[in-house]
C-alpha cells in the first residue's frame, strides 16, 4: 500500500534523514526505474551483510555510507535523493526526497519491514550514481552503481539494434509462460480501445473491460451489437456515451426496453443528449403507460407540436408540468388558460410565468406568489413593480432585474448607479446600450474570471458594423465576444490583436480563422491550448509553418518546441531535442514519428510520467522492448495504444480477454 507524502516524510526523518527542500519531480529516472537495476534477475551484489549478524543495522548502515561515499551518491553538502519501497501502491519507491543524513541517522533501522530488512534506494542528485539496499534470503544485499547515464545510452543503443528475427521472436513470446493477470488484461483492453490498429469487430470484445471504448464513433454494425448486449449497464453506458447512434437505433433501444424503469432512464438520456428519433418513436413514446416516460418525452429534440399539444392535456400532473413550456408557443388560449388554473401547483407556476412573457407581471402577482428572482430576467414585468425593484428591492432581486432586456431605459439607468457592483456589472453588459453608456458605468473586471460569450455578442456576429463598433468597446467581456467569431473583417482583427486584454488575444486565436500569425506566435509564447482548444494556437490554420528552425536554441523553451514543426526539419534535430533540459521539449520529441529508436527507450526512463507514456506508445519503439512493457501492468495500457503492434498480435491480445475461457491468472 502507497503512503501519502506526509507520512513518507515522517518516516525519513524517523530514520534521521533531514528533508532538504520541498518535493518537487527530480529530473531523473523515477525510484522504481532506479529499483528495478538493483532487483534484477542478472543483478549481482556490490557488497553483502549476513542477516543473521548481532551487528545487522550497523553493518549495513556501514557499507551503505562506504558504498555511497566511493559512488559519488553524496553531493558536497552530503544531499542525496532517496526512494523507499512501500511508498507507491506496487509496492515500488514512489517518489524521490531530497534528504540528509543528521548525526543520528540509521537507513537500515527504519526503512525496511523491520530493522535490518532494508528496502530503499539512494541516487546521486545528477541521476548517475545510485546505492540500493533490499533484503534475500540470507542476506541484506547493497548493490552500487556509477556511470548510469553512460550504461543507459549502451543500453538503449544495444535494444535498437534489432533483426527480424529478434522481433518476430518478441511478438511469438508475448503470450508464452504464465498467463496473463486480469490486472494486466485490462490494461491492454484500456490501451487496445484507444489503439487506431484495433479493428472494429475486435472493440466489441473490448468493452466489458475498457470504458474508453465507447467515447469514439463506432460502425453500425458494431453499435447495434452493444445496444443488443444482454447486459443492461452495457446498454446504458452506450446510451450514454456512444457517439454514434443513429434514430433507428435509439428506437429499438428504447422501445425494444420492457423494464418501464430502464425505458424512462433510455428516454431521459435520449433527451440530454439531443438525439432525434424517428417519428414513429415519439409517437409511442407520448402514449407510453408510464407517466415519468412520457414526462421525459416531452423534453426530446424534434417533439412535433401535435404532441406536445397532446402532452399538454395529459392526465399526470409531472407530465403536463414538463411539457408546459415546449407546448405553450402552440397552445390556443383555451388550452392556455386550462394551464394557468391547472390543479397541479407546477403546472400553474410554469404556466404563470410563460404568460408573463407576454403579459405584464403586476407586483400584486409577484409578491403574491413567492416566486424566485429569476423571474424578474425572464418575464415582462408591470411598470410599478419594474420601478419599486429597481429602487427598493433586494440585491439579488436588483441583478436579475438588471439583466432583464425588456427594461425601461431610466430604469436601467438608475440601476447602473446602483451602489453593488454585481448590479452595475449586470448592467454593463446589456445589448440596449451605447458603448458611451456602457463605458460610463463603474464596474470591478476580474480579468482572469471565467469569461462567456455574450449572447447578444454572439448573435451579431456576421454584422461586420456591429462587430467594428463592439470591438471598440470599454468592456473587455464584449470585446472578448467579438473575439470569439469565426470570422471578422480585417480592421477589426488588427484591433482585436492589439488588445491590452491579453485573454481578447487568446480567444481570437482560438476561435477566429482570421487571427494573425504574429500575434498567434505571441500567444503561443504563454498559451498552449486547452482542453475545449486542444489545439491553439498551434492548430490554427494562419501559425507561422516555416522559418520555425531558428528557434531551436532559443531560451524559451515554448519556442523550442516549435523547431522540430518546420518542414525542413531532421530526424537528427528531434534526436536532440529529446535530451533538452525542458520537459516540454522532450514530450515534442517523444511524439515525433521520426524520433530515432535509441532516443524513444531513453525517454522510457525520463522523470515524467507523461514523458514515458509517449515514448511507450511510440511507433519506433523496437519490438523487443514494447514487448516487455506490455507484460508489465505498469507501462501496459500505454503500450497497448502503440500503433506498431500487428493486427495479429492486437487480434491475440483480445482473444485472452474472452472470459471463462480466456488463459488468465487470478491477483
Amino acid at each position: 500500500m502507497g503512503r501519502g507524502r506526509d507520512e513518507t516524510f515522517d518516516l525519513l526523518r524517523r530514520a534521521g534523514l533531514e528533508i532538504a527542500g520541498a518535493w518537487r519531480t527530480e529530473e531523473v529516472p523515477p525510484p522504481s526505474l532506479a529499483f528495478r537495476r538493483v532487483i534484477g534477475f542478472e543483478t549481482e551484489p556490490t557488497a553483502t551483510v549476513r542477516t543473521d549478524r548481532p551487528d545487522l543495522v550497523d553493518a549495513v548502515n556501514r557499507e551503505w555510507h562506504r558504498l555511497a561515499t566511493d559512488a559519488g551518491v553524496l553531493d558536497g553538502d552530503g544531499v542525496f535523493l532517496i526512494g523507499v519501497a512501500g511508498t507507491c501502491s506496487c509496492g515500488t519507491p514512489g517518489t524521490w526526497t531530497r534528504v540528509r543524513l543528521t548525526a543520528d541517522w540509521d537507513l537500515a533501522g527504519v526503512l525496511g519491514e523491520r530493522p535490518g530488512q532494508p528496502e530503499f534506494v539512494t541516487l546521486s542528485l545528477d541521476g548517475d550514481a545510485l546505492v540500493a539496499a533490499t533484503v534475500e534470503e540470507y542476506d541484506v544485499w547493497l548493490v552500487a552503481e556509477d556511470r548510469i547515464k553512460e550504461r543507459q545510452e549502451a543500453a538503449a543503443r544495444a535494444a535498437a539494434r534489432e533483426t527480424p528475427q529478434e522481433r518476430a521472436a518478441a511478438w511469438a513470446s508475448l503470450l508464452e509462460g504464465p498467463g496473463p493477470t486480469q490486472k494486466l488484461l485490462d490494461a491492454w483492453a484500456l490501451g487496445l480501445s484507444r489503439n487506431s490498429v484495433t479493428p472494429d469487430e475486435l472493440r466489441v470484445r473490448l468493452l466489458h473491460r475498457s470504458h474508453y471504448a465507447m467515447y469514439s464513433p463506432m460502425p453500425t454494425a458494431v453499435v447495434d451489437a452493444v445496444l443488443a448486449d444482454p447486459d443492461w449497464k452495457r446498454r446504458q453506458f452506450a446510451a450514454e456515451c456512444q457517439p454514434n447512434i443513429n434514430p433507428d437505433q435509439w428506437a429499438r433501444l428504447i422501445l425494444g426496453e420492457r423494464d418501464e424503469r430502464r425505458r424512462w432512464i433510455l428516454v431521459m438520456l435520449a433527451a440530454e443528449r439531443w438525439a432525434e428519433l424517428t417519428q414513429d418513436t415519439y409517437q409511442k413514446l407520448a402514449t407510453d403507460p408510464s407517466a415519468r416516460v412520457r414526462a421525459e418525452t416531452a423534453r426530446l429534440k424534434g417533439l412535433a407540436p401535435s404532441l406536445a399539444r397532446d402532452l399538454a392535456a395529459d392526465p399526470d400532473g409531472e407530465v403536463r408540468a414538463a411539457v408546459c413550456e415546449p407546448a405553450w408557443p402552440h397552445l390556443d388560449a383555451p388550452a392556455r388558460e386550462a394551464l394557468l388554473t391547472d390543479p397541479h401547483d407546477t403546472v400553474r407556476a410554469r404556466a404563470l410565468l410563460l404568460h408573463h412573457q407576454l403579459h405584464p407581471m403586476p407586483r400584486s402577482v409577484y409578491e403574491a406568489q413567492n416566486l424566485k428572482t429569476d423571474v424578474l430576467q425572464r418575464c415582462r414585468l408591470a411598470r410599478e413593480l419594474a420601478a419599486h425593484l429597481a429602487r427598493h428591492g433586494e440585491p439579488a432581486e436588483r441583478r436579475s432585474l438588471a439583466n432583464n432586456p425588456r427594461l425601461d431605459p431610466d430604469l436601467v439607468e438608475l440601476l447602473a448607479a446602483d451602489p453593488d457592483a454585481e448590479v452595475r456589472y449586470a448592467v454593463s453588459i446589456r445589448a440596449d446600450l451605447t458603448e458611451e453608456q456602457r463605458a460610463r458605468i463603474p464596474i470591478d473586471f476580474a480579468p482572469h474570471a471565467r469569461a462567456h460569450t455574450l449572447a447578444w455578442v454572439k448573435e451579431l456576429h456576421h454584422d461586420d458594423d456591429a462587430m467594428r463598433r463592439l470591438a471598440a468597446s470599454s468592456h473587455p467581456l464584449v470585446r472578448r465576444s467579438v473575439a470569439r467569431a469565426r470570422h471578422l473583417p480585417p480592421d477589426v482583427v488588427a484591433r482585436l490583436a492589439r488588445d491590452e486584454d491579453r485573454i481578447v488575444q487568446l480567444f481570437l486565436a482560438e476561435s477566429c480563422d482570421d487571427a494573425p500569425a504574429d500575434m498567434l506566435m505571441a500567444v503561443w509564447q504563454w498559451w498552449d491550448g486547452s482542453l475545449t482548444f486542444p489545439d491553439r494556437p498551434r492548430g490554427h490554420p494562419n501559425f507561422p509553418r516555416h522559418d520555425l528552425l531558428r528557434h531551436a536554441d532559443d531560451p524559451n523553451p515554448r519556442m523550442r518546441r516549435l523547431a522540430p514543426d518546420d518542414p525542413e526539419s531532421t530526424p537528427e534535430l528531434v534526436a536532440r531535442l529529446s535530451r533538452d533540459p525542458s520537459a516540454e521539449v522532450r514530450y515534442r520529441a517523444a511524439t515525433d514519428p521520426r524520433l530515432p529508436a535509441e532516443c524513444v527507450v531513453l525517454l522510457l526512463e525520463d522523470p515524467h510520467d507523461h514523458i514515458r507514456g509517449a515514448a511507450a506508445r511510440h511507433p519506433g519503439l523496437p519490438v523487443r522492448v514494447l514487448v516487455r512493457l506490455l507484460r508489465d501492468t505498469g507501462t501496459a495500457e500505454d503500450a497497448a495504444q502503440n500503433p506498431g503492434l500487428p493486427v495479429e498480435a492486437v487480434r491475440r491480445m483480445t482473444e485472452r480477454m474472452s472470459g471463462p475461457g480466456g488463459s488468465v491468472v487470478r491477483e
